[in-house]
């Protein structure tokens, strides 16, 4: 939104500055639906049937935050370009339509994203810790647009998607986690080792900091064998994956410059 509003506002185009907001606000309106349905659905089920729809809920969630991820590293360059390019050509055309669709569609996408991942959280947290969590990402968020529309130059996108990026690989091996604990409780994965270890006594999972840490990297007392090696092994290799272009990234920047 910031990028596109300073796009506008640059060529002298402020008058679709509305359609952009109605584009923008259709996209919220159906996030919004679609997130109600997620959780009244689940909020139906119960036993073994409610095990297994948070398990596929998370393994869901797991699956498009790691596309997620990828997609904005790859895309952390272009995304100012790509944006301006779509706005440029629906202007040309003179489709109001085609305007609101590109913010439309970008906005419904992250809409979706974020009703998937606060359904999977709350599974693992309290509703006050997930309210205010969604809260301050969503002020962060617009905070983060309004210094895109100023033109802040302090900014690096490159930058910002490699640090949060880091961070959601480590959030998303919790979830994977979590699902796995639940397609344990339900039957469907075998319980190899139950408990590998117990920490209960030095964080308890009730206790404060025990949501916390259970709510960002996944964090159980009591883990079974085969959940604490699909965090390990989920952390390793998508690391491995996102921080390698990165690594290569660097030397050639050095030669370039030298």
């Amino acid at each position: 939104m910031g990028i596109v509003l300073a796009y506008l506002a640059k060529t002298d185009n402020r008058r679709h500055f509305n359609t952009i907001w109605l584009g923008t606000a259709a996209a919220v309106a159906v996030s919004a639906v679609t997130g109600a349905a997620l959780f009244f659905t689940v909020g139906a089920l119960e036993g073994r049937a409610e095990q297994i729809f948070e398990g596929v809920a998370m393994f869901s969630a797991v699956a498009v935050l790691t596309w997620m991820i990828f997609w904005m590293r790859k895309q952390a360059v272009g995304i100012k370009r790509e944006l301006e390019t779509r706005i440029q050509g629906a202007i040309a055309t003179g489709s109001a339509v085609g305007l609101a669709s590109v913010v439309f569609f970008a906005v419904l996408r992250e809409g979706w994203e974020t009703a998937l991942f606060l359904f999977a959280i709350s599974e693992s947290s309290s509703p006050l810790v997930t309210t205010i969590g969604a809260i301050a990402g969503l002020v962060v968020s617009i905070s983060l647009g309004v210094a895109l529309y100023m033109g802040s130059r302090r900014l690096n996108l490159r930058q910002f998607f490699t640090v949060t990026g880091v961070l959601l690989i480590v959030f998303a091996a919790g979830l994977l986690a979590h699902g796995i604990h639940e397609f344990q409780e339900a039957g469907v994965l075998p319980m190899t080792i139950e408990h590998l270890w117990d920490t209960n006594g030095l964080v308890s999972e009730g206790s404060t900091l025990g949501e916390f840490l259970t709510t960002l990297i996944g964090y159980n007392g009591n883990p079974s064998l085969l959940e604490v090696a699909a965090w390990l092994t989920y952390v390793a290799a998508a690391l491995a994956f996102f921080l390698a272009p990165l690594v290569a990234w660097r030397p050639r920047a050095a030669a370039a410059n030298a």
